[in-house]
């Protein structure tokens, strides 16, 4: 099992300007529709599974909903196949990072 690690906005953002990371949104289309960060990949949560996400050994992997805990969901249905790779959940989703003052795509 993949090790899940919360990361905090300001380093997922880093990560981004970086391309360093792979942001996958477990949020509604409807949700995802509304906001979205930039590049975010939508899979909502009852269908993630660890082959629905991609796979680049050379990029974090980053899950966010809302708030925080469909990502902590999503982490643990999708980390299974990857024991030695760290999967990451957002701290306080898309909420803290809009919150932080970091953009959003809307549809």
């Amino acid at each position: 099992m993949s090790t899940i690690k919360l990361v905090d906005c300001k380093t997922l953002k880093k990560w981004l300007d970086n391309h360093e990371a792979i942001v996958i949104d477990v949020r509604e289309v409807e949700e995802y529709n509304e906001a979205h960060i930039k590049g975010s990949i939508l899979i909502p949560v009852g269908t993630c599974s660890p082959a629905s996400v991609p796979h680049n050994p050379n990029k974090r992997i980053v899950f966010h909903c809302k708030a925080g805990v469909r990502g902590g969901k999503a982490c643990e249905a999708c980390a299974g196949d990857q024991p030695e790779k760290t999967v990451y959940n957002l701290e306080g989703g898309l909420d803290a990072w809009i919150a932080e003052g970091y953009p959003v795509e809307r549809s």
